[in-house]
């Protein structure tokens, strides 16, 4: 396939950036995979996939990340989650930021965020490794050929991950930094060649501006079930909770495993690929995923292998617990041709509880849905970020609050007002501990918990026999086939039940007292729900 070749140098200068060495526009993946080897950005590994290390930065760097504080969204950002920058320090990073490139090579790719044309941003993405161009072009979405020539961005991301921010002169915390100006429409990133700070920039994007439209933006992975769209599934969760894994049933469809927006009309997959955890990924439990770590084009990410032989490493975290494997839907037999889905028939919340007091699933009333979304509980898994090394519990609202740029309360009411005026059944599946705490217990059996699911998504889990959580209040099975009961019962699967009471009380306060900040934003049957 041949792209056209439409002047990309004025293109970049409209967009201020001059005297580049060369500008390669809109690569596709040979080129770009050809480039990256031969600037020693990383090797070919088994099968044609791209073995690359990211440096220092192995995750993500939230507390780098700063929105610039311009009047047009002074109003609207949630300021207690997003750190401001000055114009004035936006203004001498972009500046320095473009001085920097000069003599340099770029690699510039144009492409979509969304699969529905009627709300999609188009965006452009400038790095300074061909392999970011690579994994953004699987990430988001591409266009046809024919379509480039009169493609103007709607963004713009500029990344190099060698230039060194300076906290004096740019008004950011260190020589990291990812700064976002609505304004301008414009995304700036420094000092990290951590590939996901490109999607996730992309994502907060689409967290400020689809609310305005109406359109609820979730951190969640999709499906639907095989030649029926209108049946679709989200399922909201942090990274390490299972969206990736879970979503990829060869029994449904995969619209999608980590962000969509949720129209009128449906949701729809603001990706074009995945961003997938490698670390003890089992050939046998997830052989899809497995394979695309030695599929040509596909990105391997900080995975340990051998020098000689090329062989992964799967179990070696020696680097990073966040080995990742970046590859395009079309990677996976049964992902949807459209990424598109109706309006979601079940809604699924993720949480990976450290502390091994939620059953393995729990049936959620619209109230228990609002009090659980805003409180996003999660533990944070080794790796994900800098400086996490082992699961930490921890409140993210929303189940994404690093990429949300509004106050919770929004999002909170975009969902609720969705399900109000289209129905879901609402479900909570913990996939973290059971049978005691993180150190003392075991992870949740993958098998039970896809037994669950599939129960729930097929409608033969709401005709079984429910109990009332003493805890939380929400409904838990009593019995389900192909599933232990004493699994369903958390406190039966610890050795001490007093100790799985207090541990329960505990956490139930930490809920509690997270909770109390949205209490004078939420109605009166969410506030029920609150206290159980």
């Amino acid at each position: 396939m041949t792209i056209p070749r439409v002047n990309p140098e004025k293109r970049l200068e409209d967009q201020g950036i001059v005297g580049v060495a060369k500008a390669h526009y809109n690569l596709i993946e040979p080129a770009l995979i050809d480039a990256a080897v031969k600037r020693g950005e990383g090797r070919l590994g088994l099968g044609g996939a791209f073995l690359v290390q990211t440096g220092t930065h192995t995750g993500r760097s939230p507390k780098d990340k700063f929105v610039v504080r311009s009047p047009e969204v002074e109003s609207s950002i949630w300021w207690e989650n997003n750190a401001p920058m000055s114009v004035d320090a936006f203004d001498r990073l972009h500046a320095d930021m473009l001085d920097h490139v000069k003599g340099r090579e770029v690699f510039v790719q144009d492409l979509y965020a969304g699969a529905d044309p009627a709300h999609r941003l188009d965006v452009r993405v400038i790095t300074e490794l061909a392999w970011h161009g690579l994994f953004i072009r699987h990430l988001l979405r591409r266009p046809e050929a024919g379509e480039l020539a009169q493609f103007v961005p709607d963004f713009t991301i500029i990344n190099c991950p060698s230039f060194k921010a300076d906290p004096a002169r740019h008004g950011c915390r260190s020589d990291t930094v990812i700064a976002l100006d609505f304004e301008r429409k414009l995304i700036l990133i420094a000092n990290t060649a951590y590939a996901g700070e490109n999607k996730k920039s992309v994502f907060t994007l689409l967290n400020y501006l689809l609310p305005a439209k109406g359109i609820m933006p979730m951190h969640c992975s999709a499906n639907h079930a095989p030649g029926d769209p209108e049946d679709a599934a989200v399922f909201f969760g942090l990274s390490g909770t299972g969206k990736t894994t879970l979503s990829a049933d060869p029994a449904r469809i995969l619209i999608g495993d980590d962000e969509h927006g949720w129209s009128d009309t449906g949701i729809f997959n603001f990706e074009g690929g995945c961003y997938a955890k490698t670390i003890n990924l089992d050939p046998e439990a997830e052989p899809e995923i497995h394979a695309t770590t030695h599929r040509f084009g596909s990105i391997v990410e900080n995975m340990i292998f051998d020098p000689d032989t090329l062989e992964l490493d799967f179990e070696d975290d020696s680097l990073t617990a966040n080995t990742r494997v970046a590859y395009p839907l079309d990677a996976v037999s049964n992902a949807s041709k459209t990424s598109l889905g109706g309006v979601p028939k079940n809604i699924i919340m993720l949480t990976c509880d450290a502390f091994g007091v939620l059953p393995p699933i729990a049936r959620l009333t619209p109230a228990q849905v609002m009090y659980h979304f805003l409180s996003g509980f999660t533990s944070k898994v080794a790796g994900t970020e800098q400086g996490v090394t082992e699961p930490q519990p921890t409140f993210s609202t929303c189940f994404g609050a690093p990429f949300m740029p509004r106050r919770p309360e929004v999002y909170g009411k975009l969902l609720q007002n969705k399900i109000a005026r289209f129905g879901a059944d609402c479900w909570l599946v913990n996939t973290g501990w059971t049978g005691g705490a993180y150190g003392t217990g075991s992870r949740m059996p993958i098998k039970a918990t896809r037994a669950l699911l599939r129960a729930a998504l097929d409608g033969s889990l709401k005709s079984v026999e429910f109990r009332r959580d003493p805890n939380f209040g929400f409904d838990v099975p009593v019995s389900v086939p192909g599933v232990a009961d004493d699994l369903l019962d958390p406190r039966r699967t610890w050795a001490d039940p007093a100790a799985y009471d207090r541990q329960a009380a505990k956490l139930v306060g930490m809920f509690a007292e997270n909770f109390a900040q949205y209490v004078p934003f939420i109605d009166e049957e969410v506030k029920q729900a609150a206290i159980g």
